[in-house]
């Protein structure tokens, strides 16, 4: 009897030290011993999740990267400004080569920005706290630096496409903008003092994708900016806040933990929400002047039916599933009035217009 109570102590005690039975060993061990193993043999071996997690990374992952959802973003204040141009232009006509190279711009500043953003708050350890969709750097899918050089690649290309513009126009002080545009995309969160942690981001969006990108667009294809386009650069402007501002509104507690001091960590959710909503509304303002020149233009608020329900859920809710889709109502809202009102303006029977090609 004693032995039998001895036997049975040994393979409790087996069962709770993880080992078992000499000649029979536990699934467990088996396997942890074969771990180790190959990590004795090669050193420099990665643990196997990571490795397999790189290992899928793939197309998917690079075009979530680029975060597609704030690309009508960069496409609206195109559309604006082009067709300001269309119903400016003194001889009738515009330059659609010239109009798809600032496109080419404001595209690739958004998607550099973009892989820009997820560098520098990937190795800051900001983005450890977000609650949103994973990121590049952070996850560990990429490594840091190739990241970055991706950002790069697109700042690059955006300078390609703004040396081409200022060439066709004769106007070389652009370039100066445009290095402008590029520094303000990279500090946004990167270098030692990025303007984004102190609540400045919503000031450089308005000026860079709202006037700039709108401004810019309609002055390099007929070398004026109306009053009338600078109307449009500022609604265009204002989108861009609203955007930036309910993608802050979901991060205002992760941020305010990771020492980012957005607008919205500063000054509470209930403020950024009716901030917000002052965003997205106010460039509603610009719909009722244009009624009085163009009639159609009554027909860009319809693109309420995408703003309006952004507006109610940021309002409404505090979950971050739903402040993502308000960012895309948002986004998808802003590119809806501006072909709503651009077609509007640009079609007007007032002002006939002619493409050429430069």
């Amino acid at each position: 009897m004693a032995k039998k109570q001895k036997t049975a102590n040994r393979s409790g005690a087996a069962k709770r030290s993880g080992t078992a039975p000499k000649g029979r060993p536990t699934p467990s061990r088996q396997s942890s011993s074969s771990s180790e193993r190959a990590r004795r043999n090669n050193p420099t071996q990665r643990p196997r999740r990571a490795d397999e997690d790189r290992a899928r990374l793939g197309l998917r992952d690079w075009i979530g990267g680029a975060r597609l959802r704030t690309l009508p973003l960069a496409i609206a204040p195109v559309v604006l400004g082009t067709a300001g141009a269309m119903s400016e232009s003194l001889q009738g006509e515009y330059h659609w080569a010239r109009a798809l190279a600032c496109l080419a711009v404001a595209l690739c500043l958004q998607i550099g920005v973009n892989f820009a953003n997820d560098y520098s708050d990937g190795i800051r350890g900001t983005d450890r706290y977000r609650v949103g969709p994973a990121r590049l750097t952070a996850s560990g899918l990429v490594e840091p630096k190739v990241v970055r050089n991706v950002a790069f690649l697109f700042f690059f290309l955006a300078a390609a496409a703004g040396v081409f513009l200022a060439w066709r126009t004769e106007q070389w002080w652009l370039l100066a903008v445009g290095a402008a545009a590029v520094l303000a995309a990279w500090f946004y969160t990167g270098g030692k003092r990025p303007y984004g942690y102190y609540g400045l981001g919503e000031v450089f969006v308005f000026v860079f994708f709202g006037l700039v990108a709108t401004a810019g667009t309609m002055y390099v294809q007929v070398l004026q900016v109306s009053n009338n386009g600078w109307v449009l650069s500022v609604a265009a402007g204002l989108f861009a806040c609203a955007v930036l501002m309910v993608n802050n509104i979901r991060d205002i507690d992760q941020d305010r933990r990771a020492g980012k001091r957005t607008l919205a960590a500063l000054i509470g959710p209930v403020a950024s929400r009716v901030l917000f909503a002052i965003f997205a509304l106010a460039p509603y303002v610009a719909v009722f002047m244009f009624v009085l020149l163009y009639r159609n233009a009554i027909y860009a608020f319809f693109s309420l039916m995408l703003v309006g329900p952004a507006v109610l859920i940021t309002s409404t809710s505090y979950k971050p599933k739903d402040l993502v889709l308000a960012l895309l109502l948002t986004s998808l809202g802003a590119l809806a009035f501006a072909v709503l009102l651009g077609l509007a303006i640009a079609f007007s029977p007032y002002a006939p217009v002619t493409p050429t090609t430069y």
